[in-house]
């Protein structure tokens, strides 16, 4: 079985310009296929990111830190299916979804 490290996209922001950072990882994990990973590389804790990604892609990555400093951090950041609760049988018919009967 393949490590996250070894199936993903390095992406080091370290040697980008800080207003570019964030566009530029979450434009190479729009363009991810679901199973892969990007592997962030980074000079701090990058919570911030975290955040974004919680508010931007909801439930549809995983987030493994790989290496946690004091001065690198390295972050698999892997998409993950979304999850349908009407393909799963889980809908509680609320939204109108579910199949009348």
């Amino acid at each position: 079985m393949k490590s996250a490290a070894s199936s993903s996209c390095v992406i080091d922001v370290r040697t980008l310009e800080p207003r570019f950072r964030h566009a530029h990882i979450f434009s190479a994990f729009a363009a991810l296929d679901v199973g892969s990973a990007i592997e962030l590389v980074n000079d701090h804790d990058p919570q911030p990111l975290y955040a974004q990604f919680q508010s931007q892609w909801p439930d549809r990555f995983a987030w493994n830190y790989l290496e946690e400093g004091p001065s690198l951090w390295r972050v698999a950041i892997t998409k993950v299916p979304a999850f349908d609760a009407h393909a799963s049988g889980g809908c509680c018919g609320g939204c109108g979804g579910a199949e009348r009967r």
